[in-house]
């Protein structure tokens, strides 16, 4: 008799021609939030010395490097055969959700035909990556973010003799820079219309659930672990907890 799973089972893919190896650990940690990561393969050319820094990651997150040589010049055979897995996976292997590592707009298709079966799409890469395929995602995180909150935690365990680089620091953006974010405010605002009740009040986690299902936004990519965290900053909405439940509604300032 099988086993039935307790946790929803995860395939990484990562484009180490498009990713830096230090945003490995980030990813990793993130993506453990959501299910076990039981998949996990790294595809390039690692005859090619800058993909040398990904040796000792490769190791220390158990992570199946895949060889593709480069047929000829100018030509990325590695997105194709990227692609070529991860679409036999879909149709032969019991996963919960995906997640690509890159900047690559190139893997917006096969991004969009995961989605098409119903499966999660997890997007991570830099913040130079292209829209189509950030919008094709269920949830794309920035890797800048995802090593600066690594960073933080070097801080704050490490003695203070450690020099870390100021630009790995986190940056939180203000309420204020959040504020002018248009497409963020309308998300939000979007989305509060769509869930609230007669009163205007929406449960925080009925508008979390209708941002994962229309966009790729996520919280971390404005400095924010939580939506609850980034919601009390940028001070655009009256908010009640509830003291029995201790959960968060929300309404629209501009109209009560």
């Amino acid at each position: 008799m099988a086993k039935s799973k307790t946790e929803d089972h995860i395939a990484l893919f990562i484009d180490c021609d498009n990713i830096s190896h230090r945003s490995i650990e980030g990813i990793i940690n993130e993506l453990s939030k959501y299910g076990i990561v039981n998949i996990r393969q790294a595809y390039g050319n690692w005859t090619k010395d800058n993909l040398k820094n990904w040796e000792d990651k490769l190791l220390e997150f158990a992570i199946k490097p895949i060889q593709q040589f480069d047929y000829s010049k100018n030509k990325n055979a590695t997105d194709i055969l990227m692609t070529i897995d991860a679409i036999d996976l879909l149709h032969t292997k019991d996963i919960d959700a995906f997640a690509f590592a890159t900047s690559d707009s190139d893997f917006t298709p096969v991004v969009m035909r995961v989605q098409a079966e119903g499966i999660r799409v997890y997007g991570f890469g830099e913040k130079k990556t292209p829209k189509p395929f950030m919008a094709a995602c269920s949830q794309f995180i920035f890797t800048e973010q995802l090593m600066k909150i690594e960073a933080a935690k070097v801080l704050d365990t490490n003695d203070n003799t450690r020099t870390i680089d100021v630009q790995q620091t986190p940056l939180k953006k203000s309420g204020k820079e959040m504020r002018q974010d248009t497409w963020l405010v309308n998300v939000l605002r979007t989305a509060l219309e769509q869930t609230m009740d007669e009163d205007g009040w929406a449960n925080l986690a009925a508008i979390g659930q209708y941002i994962n299902n229309s966009t790729s936004f996520s919280p971390i990519n404005f400095g924010y672990k939580k939506m609850s965290n980034l919601i009390n900053e940028i001070d655009l909405f009256d908010i009640y907890l509830d003291p029995d439940t201790k959960q968060m509604s929300i309404r629209d300032k501009r109209f009560y």
